[in-house]
């Protein structure tokens, strides 16, 4: 049974990619697809988005969010890889041929989910946590951003990208902390306040004019 057979190719494309991720990893490209907008404080969205019940439980189920997000795509792939050949082994060994490629590979994807998360979650404790570059919401405040889409009036927020003290950009909703303001796209704004998810900012160029 050789890993470059037909049945086998799932699997061998699976540990192919897994290998490609762990060179970008050690060139250090790797890191660019973490992620780091859910670097944001644990209340803090900064896309928007929410989760519900059956995704948080299904997300509980993989182990995602418990180690950097290439790691865990690595331990899903070698999952997948190591379960559907040995499956295919066993049914050499037991039915005298090996199953569908696509057969072994549904089975082999629904079986590497629940140990991917079995591995993720003592992984998740070993490896140093990602608190240690996570910044809180309100720390954004007095930082510098700019207006990426729309423009900013009272009550019709727009979006804008911040760097945070790590390096991380986020990208926030912010409207003129001047109610007579308007804020345009590709704007410098200083961001002064904050309600809520609405970030209050004054135009940096007002503020040079300022006495």
């Amino acid at each position: 049974m050789t890993l470059l057979a037909d049945y086998n190719l799932p699997f061998s494309l699976a540990l192919a990619v897994m290998l490609a991720l762990l060179l970008l990893q050690m060139v250090g490209i790797g890191d660019l697809l973490d992620g780091t907008d859910a670097e944001m404080d644990p209340g803090f969205d900064a896309d928007g988005a929410t989760g519900g019940g059956p995704i948080d439980g299904l997300m509980s189920v993989a182990g995602l969010g418990r180690v950097p997000f290439m790691i865990w795509l690595s331990l899903l792939l070698l999952s997948f890889a190591l379960i559907g050949i040995s499956g295919q082994m066993l049914a050499v060994a037991v039915l005298g041929a090996p199953v569908l490629p696509w057969l072994a590979a549904l089975g082999a994807g629904a079986a590497a989910v629940p140990v991917t998360g079995a591995l993720a979650r003592p992984l998740g404790r070993i490896l140093p946590q990602d608190e240690t570059t996570a910044v809180t919401v309100d720390s954004l405040l007095g930082r510098r951003a700019h207006i990426q889409t729309g423009t900013a009036r009272r009550a019709s927020s727009a979006r804008a990208k911040v760097i945070d003290l790590h390096g991380h950009p986020h990208f926030v909703m912010v409207e003129p902390h001047d109610d007579t303001e308007t804020l345009q796209e590709g704007e410098q704004v200083l961001l002064v306040r904050r309600e809520g998810d609405i970030f209050f900012a004054q135009s940096m160029e007002q503020r040079n004019l300022s006495p």
